[in-house]
């Protein structure tokens, strides 16, 4: 991501590229991912990320630029708040709100852990390229390789074919395929793990709706978008390791559905929480 010459003082400019994909428009959390490094980096040392709310309003053009517009609205001695507007050939992609918290002392409580953490570990369930081994397609060897993440269905995978076990709640497990670089500095190194949480957030986030209705991705006459966005970071936790996303079906109605999720450590910590709302259409 490239910093630009700034439009104003309150407003700083930066630009990437999203990451390819067998499909015109680009993957939603690369700019869930790009918007919240781009706010990371107007705010001071002393604070982290918490929560962020963002929409997705249009497509985006793979191998394009972006440029993410990071508008500063307050800085106070405990919360920051930016307002970030992705823009791609003159036109608003995506809009997100993003609050930092200067770290305290308090409470401590988490939602326990789910039993798939210890009872089906990841290297009990088979890869998706291995699930797709001999399919030689575009979007397979996507889903098998080109994703940045080894992505297992505990419940069965719902690339194609039919549905294993059609429910309303899954979880997956997943790590990135790489290891991220060391970082000098503590904070830094754990704002990088947060950035690669917000971006995988995305995948599979509106499976569990597809498993309740008994849907893969490859049923025909699907279509899928997302459309807003929103996540809680609670706890820094490295996603170079195995980490479980636990995710459940909420609502679904007028070609549109809820799904909520959680990110636990493997140690069992509870990392992030995130709802999205997308449309299902078939």
């Amino acid at each position: 991501m490239t910093e630009l010459n700034g439009r104003s003082e309150s407003v700083r400019s930066f630009e990437a590229t999203t990451q390819w994909a067998p499909w015109p428009k680009a993957y939603g959390g690369d700019m869930v991912a790009q918007s919240l490094v781009a706010m990371m980096r107007t705010v001071g040392d002393d604070r982290t990320i918490h929560s962020t709310h963002s929409y997705f309003m249009r497509p985006v053009d793979i191998g394009e630029p972006v440029t993410y517009h990071v508008e500063i609205l307050r800085d106070g001695r405990g919360f920051s708040t930016r307002e970030v507007r992705a823009v791609q050939n003159d036109k608003t992609a995506f809009i997100s709100v993003g609050s930092f918290q200067v770290p305290t002392p308090g409470d401590h409580y988490a939602e326990p852990a789910p039993k798939a953490l210890t009872e089906t570990p990841p290297e009990s369930l088979p890869s998706a390229a291995e699930v797709l081994k001999g399919q030689d397609d575009e979007a397979a060897q996507y889903w098998a390789k080109g994703r940045s993440f080894d992505i297992r269905h505990v419940e069965g995978p719902i690339y194609r074919g039919g549905i294993e076990n059609q429910a309303s709640v899954q979880a997956v497990w997943l790590r990135a395929f790489d290891q991220f670089p060391q970082q000098s500095d503590q904070k830094q190194g754990q704002d990088l793990h947060r950035a690669g949480l917000a971006y995988v957030c995305d995948y599979t986030i509106l499976e569990a709706l597809l498993r309740q209705r008994g849907l893969t991705w490859g049923a025909e006459g699907l279509v899928t978008a997302s459309l807003d966005h929103s996540m809680w970071f609670h706890r820094p936790g490295p996603v170079d390791d195995w980490i479980l996303y636990v995710q459940e079906a909420v609502s679904a109605q007028s070609q549109r559905g809820m799904a909520t999720g959680n990110f636990y450590a493997r140690t069992g910590e509870l990392l992030a929480s995130v709802a999205q709302e997308g449309m299902i259409r078939v």
